[in-house]
């Protein structure tokens, strides 16, 4: 009798050869499951449908848990302005766990002994997978022909031709990963540190030869309306904004960072609506919050960051950083200005209930209120106090 195998399924070259792999050369009844982040459309989702059963898939199964997503990490990224080596807003690796729990509940849910993923041995995504994997299942076998057989792309199409399989193999040598808080995009371009991805590596082409405007309001920390629109739900505000910023190319770039194996990596990415909300609130916390509040989100939020991208989602101190970072945002509320334009956007400012440029007290520059000059010179006089102490003590301190 043949084995059950749930098979983390997206549709690309790597786990297509999987399923075409482990049915024809292993012998297991393969299950596919895709989980959607909100990368995908319902045009989508049926393709990828049909392309397992034409792979030879046993069943498929599509598992919507964008807004389990959002809830419990996006809007967490949100909060902490979380950008990864101030470049990457953590499309992928965050998505990852999140699909990795959702293949192994549907794994658990069939009975199924045995579950795999289309992870190569070189990167990140092998340990998110398993990690989860191991920890709430640790009893299943995980199987992993991608890393096990060591195979390059080519090798993979190779297979996959003379097993009967056609595809659009052009594209297929970009590995094209699509969640609600972005696409990544890989080739042979971002295995070398000096090429840049070419123009027909992104998903989406420039369009829109204008500038417009939009204006983005936030209610504690959540991006709520768009233009004056309001949405039910965090992810349909990030994919109506994600539909108004593609068409200007906005969002690409390439991040370099450490993977969680010790090599550096490179990958681009397409990530619209996830920067412009990032930077537009940013901006809006740099008014609204107190300078200790802010400094000690970067520090938090650094941390939390790291621990997405090192596979830590379900330490139990994620949920403590958490706590904190949404107690924080409960005065960041108003409207943000951005100016769309080519390939790039510009926040051009706020209006805000809780701005703390008050001018009841001054106007930085200008004109102060609720101080004198007397005032300031006897601050300056007790602040300079520690630091007079030690270069008297310490006069060659400066040398």
């Amino acid at each position: 009798m043949r084995e059950k195998l749930v098979l983390a399924f997206s549709g690309g070259l790597d786990t297509s050869f999987c399923v075409k792999y482990l049915t024809e050369e292993k012998g297991f009844d393969v299950y596919t499951a895709i989980a959607n982040t909100g990368g995908f459309t319902d045009a989508d989702l049926a393709r990828i449908e049909e392309k397992a059963y034409r792979l030879g898939a046993k069943e498929h199964v599509s598992v919507d848990i964008t807004e389990e997503y959002y809830n419990k990490c996006i809007r967490y990224m949100v909060y902490g302005n979380v950008l990864r080596n101030n470049t990457y807003p953590i499309s992928v690796s965050s998505e990852r766990v999140f699909q990795a729990i959702a293949t192994i509940e549907y794994a658990r849910k069939i009975g199924a002994r045995y579950v795999a993923h289309g992870s190569t041995g070189a990167g990140n995504d092998q340990v998110r997978f398993d990690l989860t994997f191991q920890v709430l299942s640790p009893g299943i076998q995980i199987i992993t022909p991608i890393r096990d057989l060591a195979l390059s792309r080519e090798q993979e199409i190779d297979y996959l031709r003379k097993h009967g399989v056609e595809d659009d193999f052009i594209k297929m040598q970009y590995s094209i990963n699509q969640g609600l808080w972005g696409t990544s995009i890989g080739g042979k371009e971002t295995l070398t540190s000096d090429k840049p991805l070419p123009e027909s590596a992104y998903p989406t082409q420039l369009s829109a030869e204008d500038s417009r405007e939009v204006e983005l309001l936030f209610e504690k920390g959540e991006l709520k309306a768009i233009d004056g629109k309001r949405y039910e739900s965090g992810p349909a505000a990030i994919q109506a904004l994600e539909a108004i910023a593609l068409p200007f190319a906005i969002g690409r770039d390439i991040h370099v960072g450490d993977t969680i194996i010790g090599i550096k990596g490179r990958v681009g990415f397409e990530a619209a609506a996830p920067l412009m909300i990032i930077k537009a609130h940013h901006l809006l916390e740099k008014h609204t919050l107190s300078k200790w509040q802010l400094y000690w989100k970067d520090q938090i939020a650094n941390w939390y960051g790291m621990f997405l991208h090192e596979a830590l989602y379900l330490d139990p101190v994620m949920r403590n950083m958490e706590t904190f970072l949404e107690s924080t945002q409960t005065t960041v509320n108003g409207k943000v200005f951005v100016a769309l334009k080519p390939y790039r956007f510009e926040l051009m400012g706020v209006d805000s209930p809780n701005d703390l440029m008050s001018s009841v007290f001054g106007k930085y520059g200008e004109e102060s209120k609720a101080w004198t000059g007397e005032d300031v010179k006897g601050f300056t006089a007790i602040l300079g106090n520690a630091l007079k102490i030690y270069h008297t003590v310490n006069p060659d301190a400066r040398d």
